[in-house]
């Protein structure tokens, strides 16, 4: 069986998510979505309050794979937490970084000529150095570019499933471990669920979300158990949501639910094993996490350039929309081939750190000298 990461139906799972987001971002921000919007509203608005679930499916699968590589029997497989949580953090922010330096110099070069929310003012050091430490939820700070809270989510959630199962493998007898380490993650999935998700003062931080992750990581459990307690999971899964929606329906606790229930379901069987995928589907899948970084930049830059040359054209604003989603996946392949597909060390990232602060602050600095 190939690994968790690069099963054929995660990455086209991921594909299928993250073409959902880009098409939610481009329907949603600038000028030119307003012009389509004349010819098909239907579609519009579909992308706009529908296509942004798919963060959904990526943090269910974002619990999925953290099962398979931290505790895959439901104790933790790793040694120091610290440096876990540390490789965590490198991995995520060197492109991140690198991202947020062409979102910045975009924004900078368009903001003379186009007048649009979408375009961040110039960052300031405060804001700056919270992206860079990925606190920028928790501290207030306007994002620098969109999408760029899950990244900070992800770290959240990821650290704070490393820490719980340290714990338990700090304080559990060794033959409870795997019990009381999957206990935690089905009570704290619950209170997310339950408690948690309904209050949205608590979006910034990962309790809000560990309940899309946290089904995720029952779902490894799940698909990798005996066949009897394989159904137990799976109710238990089932339970969980139903009751959560019962007690307060919400689209995308239903869409995780109903992602992390087949996904455990699929993963037991061996045709789904032996699946290749769609080529097209498996490339997207994984270089999605680049494309999902770098989009924003470009939707900035087709939004400026198509509505300055062509301000009024309908037909102009949804070629400019499907060039728009063709270059992301192109700019996305880019930061894969250069930055993210090569192992990045603490160096690396904080070189791109620094770059970051220091490309926000060149760019304010000239702004105030114009």
């Amino acid at each position: 069986m190939p690994s968790a990461s690069r099963s054929a139906l995660i990455d086209c799972t991921k594909a299928v998510a993250c073409a959902a987001i880009v098409a939610h971002h481009l329907a949603f921000y600038g000028p030119l979505p307003q012009l389509v919007a004349q010819a098909a509203p239907g579609l519009m608005a579909a992308l706009v309050d529908y296509a942004r679930m798919a963060v959904q499916v990526f943090l269910v699968l974002a619990g999925y794979l953290a099962a398979a590589s931290l505790a895959p029997q439901g104790s933790a497989r790793f040694g120091a937490p610290a440096a876990k949580i540390g490789q965590r953090f490198v991995r995520l922010v060197v492109p991140y970084a690198v991202a947020l330096v062409v979102v910045i110099a975009t924004s900078a070069a368009v903001r003379p000529w186009f007048d649009d929310p979408a375009v961040s003012p110039d960052p300031d050091l405060p804001q700056l150095l919270a992206h860079a430490l990925l606190l920028h939820g928790v501290a207030g700070e306007e994002s620098l570019s969109a999408g760029v809270w899950y990244v900070a989510i992800d770290f959240q959630l990821f650290a704070l499933t490393v820490l719980l199962l340290a714990g338990v493998r700090a304080m559990v007898p060794p033959a409870l471990r795997a019990r009381a380490g999957q206990a935690l993650v089905v009570v704290l999935t619950a209170a997310s669920l339950l408690v948690f998700n309904r209050d949205a003062d608590w979006d910034v931080w990962a309790t809000y979300f560990f309940g899309a992750y946290g089904l995720g990581l029952l779902a490894w459990w799940a698909a990798h158990a005996e066949r009897r307690e394989s159904r137990a999971w799976l109710l238990l899964m089932a339970a969980l949501v139903a009751t959560a929606l019962a007690l307060d329906w919400r689209g995308r606790i239903a869409l995780a639910g109903a992602t992390a229930l087949a996904l455990a379901g699929l993963m037991r069987l061996p045709a789904v094993a032996r699946w290749q995928g769609l080529a097209p589907l498996r490339w997207l899948g994984q270089v999605s996490y680049s494309v999902f970084l770098v989009h924003f930049a470009v939707c900035l830059l087709v939004n400026a350039l198509v509505s300055n040359l062509w301000p009024d054209s309908v037909p102009a604003a949804a070629v400019g929309l499907l060039v728009g989603f063709a270059l992301s996946l192109l700019a996305g392949w880019l930061l894969y081939q250069r930055v993210e597909r090569h192992v990045p060390t603490w160096h690396k990232a904080l070189r791109w750190q620094l770059g970051l602060v220091g490309a926000g602050l060149a760019t304010a600095l000239l702004a105030a000298l114009r």
